[in-house]
């Protein structure tokens, strides 16, 4: 057992802290002293890493009380996910340290791999003459598939941006899309289906629904079947596809944090809409059964 000095030691975390987690219920003391000290055995340490791993993740309090204490939360699944969204960031962040440590040496390095789309538009060139009747039939026309390339030339520094977050490598990420677009006549096939059944107007229902009342609880259990019915929508449209190690993540990352998207949906359903969606789709996937487990890759 280790009391509250101790615990504060051990972790940096102020001992008025930890008494405000046990006053709101998020960690208590395995047990008091007959003098009224609080002491943590080794369960109640592991609760308060758990705690500290979300807080880095910008999980509120409330968010991460709501999560620990639901029977369904998987803690080794959470944690192999944020893992794999860790390690992308870090390969990442290694390729810009390894480059600005050259520049930090005087080496005049003019390196923009990490950034570089021309062999991802190279291949979608060879692509075009390889798969001619591919891209008639999934893009209507040869013309319409230029037209489409010409436009995400216009947006590089988002597709390097996308290509990375989600893929780690420019290599994996043209990989990726290579295998999408030969996939891509399926795609536009269950895209029909999807409208035809129904499927696109159910998801314009359930974002209708989703957006009703922002003053809910993103964990509660009408928010949640409704996110829990658009990721089906989405899984059965992409299944196939390769979306990336982190298509999930990064979806919650832009609901939270990327400002154009937060204006447009604020703009659209009330102010705080995006953050709303945010958070309850993250509840959702920390929550997630095993039977409502995603797999994109």
């Amino acid at each position: 057992m280790k009391t509250v000095k101790q615990v504060s030691e051990l972790t940096g975390i102020s001992v008025r802290t930890l008494q405000y987690y046990d006053e709101i219920g998020l960690l208590a003391p395995t047990k008091l002293t007959d003098s009224g000290y609080r002491l943590y055995d080794e369960d109640a340490l592991e609760t308060l890493q758990q705690i500290l791993f979300f807080k880095e993740l910008d999980f509120s309090l409330k968010e991460i009380k709501g999560i620990i204490e639901n029977p369904c939360y998987d803690k080794i699944a959470a944690y192999k996910q944020q893992k794999r969204l860790l390690e992308t960031k870090r390969k990442r962040l290694d390729k810009m340290i390894c480059l600005l440590g050259k520049l930090e040496q005087g080496e005049t390095c003019m390196s923009f791999k990490e950034f570089d789309t021309e062999e991802y538009f190279n291949m979608l060139s060879a692509f075009r003459k390889e798969h001619e009747d591919s891209v008639i039939k999934s893009f209507g026309s040869v013309e319409a598939f230029d037209e489409w390339v010409s436009k995400w030339k216009g947006k590089e520094s988002i597709l390097a941006d996308s290509a990375m977050k989600n893929y780690g490598s420019m290599e994996e990420f043209i990989e990726a899309m290579k295998n999408n677009l030969e996939k891509m006549p399926d795609l536009m096939e269950k895209g029909k289906k999807l409208r035809e059944g129904g499927g696109l107007e159910r998801n314009k229902e359930l974002t209708q629904a989703l957006m009703s009342d922002l003053t809910r609880d993103p964990g509660c259990e009408e928010v949640q079947e409704i996110i829990r019915e658009c990721v089906e929508i989405t899984e059965k449209l992409y299944e196939g596809m390769e979306m990336g190690n982190n298509f999930w993540e990064n979806m919650v990352d832009s609901y939270l944090h990327e400002k154009a998207l937060i204006e447009s949906l604020d703009k659209m359903y009330g102010k705080g809409a995006s953050e709303f969606t945010g958070k309850a789709y993250r509840y959702y996937f920390q929550n997630r059964t095993e039977k409502h487990r995603i797999n994109i890759t």
